[in-house]
């Protein structure tokens, strides 16, 4: 029997997409063609998968923080591409608190015979498999889970970690020698620092004698000029896109970043994180993946398991209580590099900034 060709459904934002990885390369190694569906937001993240053969992109109305308008057109338009596909068999990755349901129905109607997902809903005749998630699971295991209930496994020698396309050398962008990358942003402002926190926070990795390039996409360009201050190398709006961002990521000793797609990323390329993480959602479901790691953050704060997108509590205290000396330490252990001091009045450090003007309208969201 010829191997199958096959659609793996991973919606929502490039952070999803990104722990998705693993189980796509597992889909891959069993199929003779392997497309991803996902989100606008997810697309980014789903050209740099190994293993994806094609990616459909669909705004679908039941996900997102900005959830598109529901459009008769739209999801008429998707299952006239699907049936195009010719697809023998669909997974439909989601998240816990998520129903695979509303695509599945959508895949159904374009003709893919077999489909499997997740689900706490009775999915009636809309799925072939049923599967039901460990209670715990972190995403990247439960997708696997899922992946291999269906019939596909990670080929021998795959370490089922995170992983992207070899991203590029951006030392034009960083400069040589040792850094720490400080991602500040967050779409979602619970899992991130406070502003005036962020910037302490590199003004203490400064002190301490490390090299902090600080990032962020074009619309962050006053957080990460704000944070990066003095005590920084500001590289907001100046990575190109995703893949870009993925080279300094990969250069770098340490990443300090939330729980967002960035930090995904970051474990894609085998960096270590120093993760601040807000407890608004479960550290086991969303902890960095397959990296060395170190949780920052009160685990036990008032806002655990809300699912809160703004902080429900006075001083965001979570995150911004976060000692400085706690995130040295962190970055520290890590594996962070400290850099040579100046000679007293000898020349200035030299730092690298990116090529050419950083016009407004330069770069993508990374």
């Amino acid at each position: 029997m010829n191997a199958p060709r096959t659609l793996v459904v991973r919606l929502d934002s490039a952070g999803d997409v990104l722990l998705a990885g693993p189980a796509v390369r597992a889909v891959a190694a069993g199929s003779s063609h392997t497309a991803l569906l996902c989100g606008p937001q997810g697309a980014p993240a789903a050209g740099l998968l190994p293993g994806v053969d094609e990616v459909l992109v669909y705004d679908a109305p039941w996900v997102g923080l900005d959830p598109a308008p529901l459009s008769r057109e739209a999801c008429l338009g998707l299952v006239d591409a699907l049936a195009r596909g010719s697809y023998h068999r669909a997974l439909v990755l989601v998240s816990h608190h998520q129903s695979p349901l509303p695509v599945a129905l959508l895949l159904r109607l374009a003709g893919i015979g077999w489909t499997a997902a997740d689900s706490e809903d009775y999915p009636g005749s809309l799925l072939d498999l049923r599967h039901r998630r460990r209670p715990g699971r972190h995403e990247v295991q439960a997708a696997l889970d899922l992946a291999r209930s269906a019939g596909f496994a990670l080929p021998e020698g795959d370490p089922g970690t995170l992983a992207v396309h070899p991203p590029p050398d951006t030392t034009r962008l960083t400069g040589a020698g040792p850094y720490v990358v400080l991602h500040p942003g967050a779409a979602v402002p619970a899992r991130a620092w406070s502003p005036r926190r962020a910037a302490r926070a590199a003004g203490a990795l400064s002190a301490a004698g490390f090299r902090v390039v600080v990032t962020g996409g074009p619309a962050e360009r006053s957080l990460t000029a704000q944070v990066a201050g003095r005590h920084g190398l500001d590289l907001g709006g100046a990575t190109e896109d995703l893949h870009q961002l993925a080279g300094v990521l990969a250069g770098a000793d340490v990443a300090v970043v939330g729980n967002t797609g960035p930090a995904h990323l970051a474990a894609a390329v085998s960096t270590p994180i120093a993760s601040l993480f807000a407890p608004v959602v479960p550290a086991e479901r969303w902890r960095p993946y397959g990296v060395p790691h170190v949780l920052l953050g009160d685990a036990g704060a008032p806002c655990a398991g809300s699912r809160a997108r703004r902080c429900p509590v006075a001083g965001h205290p979570c995150l911004d209580g976060i000692d400085d000396d706690q995130v040295v330490a962190a970055v520290a252990a890590l594996g962070g590099r400290k850099n040579p001091r100046p000679v007293p009045g000898g020349p200035p450090p030299v730092r690298a900034v990116p090529d050419g003007p950083l016009a407004e309208d330069q770069g993508a969201p990374v």
